[in-house]
């Protein structure tokens, strides 16, 4: 085993580096659910900057230092509050926030998101078939972003008002129908921040024939 670990020496310091660059510094993340669509689909892989947010021990939550201020709107990383299982999902409120949904719209201090309907599009089923996902633009403040509802399925379209904690942030899916975010698992603490997602790395259509999506590789998240 020694004369092993020294003729491999080189190799296992480059395999400890490139751990701890994932660990702290950037990493990537494969898309498994349709929780964000219609701007993620499954099989996109997306480059996540760890140090958007906080400076961490690699391998652990430990936060060293705050390096910047997650926004609303930004897609971020993190670790469920429930399960440590990694999520990824839309930052909707920030901490201090009065924030309610009503009919699936949303209500951030007292101002109600404006909405425009971008049209129509199937949404799989997981054991075959489809429903019919209505495609909207959601505008909140400055920032907007695409969202898709599913009127056919049974879902939580309603709660609040509710304030959010201090250093807790509310996460919802861009699919709002078929997504576990905050309406699962509550407000997500800042130290559970992986980094946010910027942009897709390459992409696959592993829900068809496999085909590689090359429209999308390099495509920026908004």
């Amino acid at each position: 085993m020694k004369n092993w670990i020294r003729l491999n020496k080189g190799f296992l310091l480059f395999l400890f580096l490139f751990g701890i660059f994932r660990t702290a510094v950037a990493d990537w993340n494969p898309i498994p659910s349709g929780s964000m669509r219609p701007n993620l689909l499954e099989g996109d892989v997306v480059f996540v900057n760890r140090l958007a947010f906080n400076l961490k021990v690699p391998l652990t939550n430990i936060v060293l230092s705050r390096l910047g201020e997650p926004k609303r709107g930004d897609i971020v990383t993190f670790f469920s509050p429930l399960d440590d299982t990694r999520l990824i999902k839309r930052v909707i409120a920030l901490p201090g926030d009065i924030v309610e949904m009503r009919d699936e719209k949303m209500i951030i201090n007292g101002q109600q998101a404006s909405y425009a309907m971008l049209g129509s599009a199937p949404e799989p089923l997981e054991h075959g078939g489809a429903l019919v996902a209505l495609r909207l633009n959601e505008k909140m403040g400055t920032e907007q972003h695409r969202i898709q509802l599913l009127p056919q399925v049974s879902a939580e379209r309603n709660f609040g008002p509710i304030t959010v904690p201090q250093d807790h942030y509310m996460m919802l899916g861009d699919n709002r129908d078929n997504s576990g975010d905050y309406r699962h698992f509550g407000f997500v603490p800042r130290e559970l921040l992986i980094g946010r997602a910027e942009r897709v790395l390459v992409s696959a259509d592993i829900k068809g024939n496999w085909m590689p999506r090359t429209e999308r590789f390099g495509m920026q998240l908004r």
